[in-house]
């Protein structure tokens, strides 16, 4: 059957991948996103303020979350607005085997992606035999219950939530008296989760996802087994997830239920991609980068009177996006070089 699935793979990717890119749009692809990884490198060199430090972190681990959403929402077409039960399994599993069993935190980094790609099959099969809203308002209902079970749960520190001990620093313990090593750890994970959605948008599972997100039928009918393709695209993006949430665990030394397992934040991780532009690389980037701005401008601003604006202006970017542009500002971004690419040529034309 996978033999059937392979020789019809072009077929797939007619009906369900976007057109290849011209070869020198690619290699203008190529040239910016390398002067951009080059250009991230050097930002702490150049803006040695902690507070502006910290906003770049914010920014990055942002990215993260988003891009690691990406493909389950963006490729496969999933939904899932309960993805912060991961981010939490993550930053709670680092810490309480740091805490508890002296662990180092890069072992429970990678402990935590493991658990949550495991408990996302246990979470996945049933979920997945629910369609459209069904499923999202499922993956919600899963992300209550992880929440509550966590701010019950005395040896996990129940509502209180734990301290990470401060008596060893340095790359071992991944805690640092400066902003600067986090900000290259987020850079470096950033990347790593980037890398993971480029060889996936690149491999035969980047042309099933997307049939399973665009046509569900046709890749029935071709032998792709949807449950299990769902299901690798929720563990993948799991684990990914998990991992940003033990990074959130080191960086701030402390977690509890409602900042590593909040409801908000899972909706931030979707509007974070389709923001930027749902199913592309680089668009929870960008929506990163405007919806964190957002949040620290009006943190800024307002203090604690304004809190809940940023839900408001969440709100009202959800409403522009669904009416004038549904694919995000990557979307816009094409659009806009094809009508400039367009007027040019008629230009030429008429020449």
């Amino acid at each position: 059957m996978e033999d059937i699935v392979m020789n019809n793979k072009t077929s797939l990717s007619a009906s369900t991948g976007p057109a290849p890119a011209p070869h020198g749009k690619s290699r203008l692809g190529l040239i910016v996103s390398v002067v951009a990884i080059i250009a991230a490198f050097f930002v702490p060199l150049v803006v040695d303020s902690p507070a502006h430090q910290n906003v770049a972190i914010l920014i990055l681990m942002a990215a993260q979350m988003g891009v690691a959403w990406n493909i389950v929402g963006g490729y496969a077409g999933q939904v899932s607005l309960g993805h912060v039960a991961f981010y939490g399994i993550g930053a709670y599993t680092s810490t309480l085997l740091m805490t508890q069993w002296g662990i180092n935190p890069w072992l429970g980094m990678l402990a935590g992606g493991v658990l949550a790609a495991v408990i996302s099959v246990l979470i996945g099969w049933p979920c997945f035999r629910l369609k459209g809203h069904y499923f999202t308002m499922a993956t919600i209902a899963v992300a209550e219950i992880v929440q509550i079970i966590f701010t019950n749960w005395e040896f996990a520190g129940a509502a209180v939530g734990i301290t990470l001990p401060m008596d060893q620093q340095g790359w071992g313990a991944l805690i640092f008296s400066s902003k600067v090593p986090y900000y290259y750890i987020a850079l470096g994970l950033l990347l790593l989760t980037l890398l993971a959605n480029l060889l996936i948008e690149r491999s035969y599972l980047g042309y099933y996802f997307r049939a399973i997100k665009d046509e569900p039928d046709a890749a029935r009918s071709l032998g792709v087994n949807l449950g299990t393709y769902k299901q690798v695209a929720f563990a993948v993006s799991s684990f990914f997830t998990a991992l940003g949430g033990s990074l959130y665990a080191q960086k701030e030394l402390y977690i509890d239920p409602t900042s590593v397992l909040g409801t908000g934040l899972s909706i931030k991780m979707a509007l974070v991609s389709i923001l930027g532009g749902i199913g592309t690389l680089a668009g929870p980037v960008i929506g990163a980068g405007v919806l964190t701005t957002i949040d620290e401008g009006t943190r800024i601003l307002f203090g604690g009177s304004g809190l809940g604006t940023d839900l408001i202006i969440y709100a009202a970017l959800i409403i522009v996006i669904a009416v004038y542009y549904p694919t995000g500002v990557m979307g816009w971004i094409k659009n806009f070089l094809a009508r400039r690419n367009a007027r040019q040529a008629s230009l030429e034309k008429g020449e």
